[in-house]
């Protein structure tokens, strides 16, 4: 309770300011990470004479799948470190800096150079991720209204960083030469550090300084600590819909991979006698997040108020449900690439847009539920269980796409769309059910709708 007030006297509309200084440290980190995500598969596929690897399709779709994977299971040693050891605020420090030198690594030449960058990526990532987004939550109590608005606001952050990122650092990979791309993410994971080392002091008075768990010793103790059958149960709902996340992301991560490569050499890119860049298009996603997040902020906030908010289980149905539209429109570029040769980019573009209405109803929702039901002592690590889920899956990202070869766009496309929607269908069955595992009142949750 305490660190709640202390971090909530002062507010812009109202929200704590601690939230958007988060926001910024996010937007930062993002920038560098979306950054140098845009550029990995490109980069790995590159003929030596242009710079790159000159590895063949799928070998480097397995390396971005093992890379984006293990950045998301890391955040579990990072949670339970952040718990027990170094507390929040002190983990996203040491993450957020050995990050900064990842990518600076990515700017040197070599093999060497490059999975040494992407091991400390890994490992930065696994301190900084789940615990910047604990800080969010501990912000809150557990029945403010305003808990999954925050979470979209904070999830503006986040893309407006992946915006950034291609223009900046996928236009000066591709225009320049790949290292000044990767070093520019390096530069951006320092700015992030920076605002975070001026301004956490100041706004985010005692949430997330120290660690949450609390050492047991004796016997009483012990059995203090233990468990309740209502922590137990809301510890179920998070294990749950984390099996359901893993779904969502092994498919919208397509993005950076399959999707990438497709747009690079079967997209229409054309406007005139200009070439858009490959990258540009992995601004899509975090431009249509930053104008449909406000509007998803205030609908959660307005239908909580009135009673009338879904529930979670059902926010991340609708949110696998948009997902598998969005591939419905790659089988038809797909289709056209097979007649025409090129598919059109709205094709793309409209894909992009489904995504993200998809994901503005499934991750700031999740992340928000764990902040909400994981018992004090665990929340950093249930955090990061819940990050598990997108180790799983860009795992199977990257094994997905790299499929495609085999398969044929047309079917892999098709298949995604079926796995998706039965999901999605299976989830909004199990609304009612998993929600009241939840054990909230409707009149502080806005659970209404089930």
């Amino acid at each position: 309770m305490s660190a709640v007030v202390s971090a909530s006297s002062a507010r812009i509309s109202g929200h704590p300011k601690g939230l958007y200084l988060l926001f910024a440290t996010e937007m930062w980190e993002r920038m560098s990470y979306y950054g140098m995500r845009a550029l990995l598969t490109l980069y790995m596929v590159a003929a030596t004479e242009r710079g790159g690897f000159g590895w063949d399709r799928a070998f480097a779709l397995k390396i971005y799948g093992a890379y984006t994977a293990l950045v998301y299971l890391t955040p579990v040693a990072g949670g339970w470190l952040a718990d027990n050891v170094l507390g929040q605020r002190r983990a996203v420090l040491i993450g957020g800096f050995i990050m900064m030198l990842g990518h600076f690594l990515m700017a040197v030449p070599g093999q060497v150079a490059f999975f040494a960058a992407l091991s400390a990526l890994i490992i930065g990532n696994g301190l900084f991720k789940p615990n910047i987004s604990t800080m969010v939550g501990g912000l809150y109590e557990a029945s403010d209204a305003r808990r999954d608005g925050a979470f979209t606001i904070f999830y503006m952050g986040i893309n407006l960083g992946a915006f950034l990122s291609p223009l900046v650092c996928g236009t000066l990979g591709e225009k320049l030469g790949w290292h000044w791309g990767f070093g520019s993410a390096g530069v951006g994971m320092g700015f992030g550090l920076l605002t975070f080392l001026a301004l956490n002091k100041k706004l985010l008075g005692n949430v997330g300084l120290k660690p949450g768990a609390k050492p047991v010793q004796t016997a009483a103790e012990k059995a203090a600590a233990a468990l309740s059958p209502l922590e137990k149960d809301r510890i179920g709902v998070i294990l749950t819909l984390t099996f359901f996340n893993i779904f969502f992301w092994a498919a919208f991560e397509q993005a950076g991979g399959l999707m990438n490569l497709y747009t690079d050499e079967k997209v229409d890119r054309v406007v005139g006698s200009f070439t858009i860049p490959t990258t540009w298009f992995q601004a899509l996603n975090p431009l249509f997040i930053l104008a449909l997040a406000p509007f998803f902020s205030a609908l959660w906030q307005k239908l909580g108020e009135l009673k009338k908010d879904p529930s979670t289980p059902v926010k991340m149905a609708f949110g696998l449900l948009f997902l598998a539209s969005g591939f419905v429109l790659m089988i038809g570029a797909a289709q056209q690439t097979a007649g025409a040769g090129k598919a059109n980019m709205l094709w793309i573009i409209g894909a992009y847009f489904l995504h993200t209405v998809g994901e503005l109803c499934l991750s700031p929702v999740g992340l928000s539920m764990v902040s909400r039901l994981a018992p004090a002592s665990l929340t950093s690590l249930m955090m990061g269980v819940w990050f598990l889920s997108s180790f799983v899956a860009n795992y199977l990202a990257g094994l997905i796409g790299g499929a495609s070869e085999k398969l044929g766009e047309v079917q892999l496309f098709s298949a995604i769309v079926a796995a998706t929607t039965l999901a999605g269908l299976v989830l909004f069955a199990l609304g009612k059910a998993i929600s009241a595992k939840m054990h909230e009142e409707p009149s502080s949750t806005h659970e209404q709708a089930a």
